[in-house]
């Protein structure tokens, strides 16, 4: 029985259990990573911040987009990573911590500037 994805299955052998474990707790670290992204946009919106809804609004627009983001870091970056195990290749490295962080960053300052302005 064939192994999904086979993109990812169909190359190289098999690396120790405990590597592929690994990257599938990063992976699913990543999935968290973006849901707390998605419930702090809907919280911006549930609660009633002190911030104008403009302002209000584009961060939360900010952290939807970053939680696709991340979601979608998880499957690329799961893949990669499980690839080059297979392969013996040296491991990705991270592709979008940077990115996230100033998305975050963009966020909390148009909370701040909606809540002064």
């Amino acid at each position: 029985m064939a192994r999904f994805p086979r993109s990812v299955f169909g190359h190289g052998d098999e690396p120790d259990p405990r590597f592929s474990l690994a990257n599938e707790r990063t992976f699913l670290a990543w999935l968290r990573t973006a849901l707390a992204m998605f419930a702090g946009a809907f919280a911006l919106e549930a609660l009633a911040l002190p911030a104008s809804a403009e302002w209000r609004l584009a961060s939360a627009a900010v952290l939807i987009a970053l939680g696709v983001l991340a979601a979608v870091q998880a499957w690329f970056g799961w893949a990669h990573t499980e690839r080059a195990m297979r392969r013996g290749q040296p491991l990705p490295g991270l592709a979008v911590g940077g990115i996230i962080i100033l998305g975050l960053l963009v966020a909390v300052v148009l909370v701040i500037i909606g809540t002064f302005a």
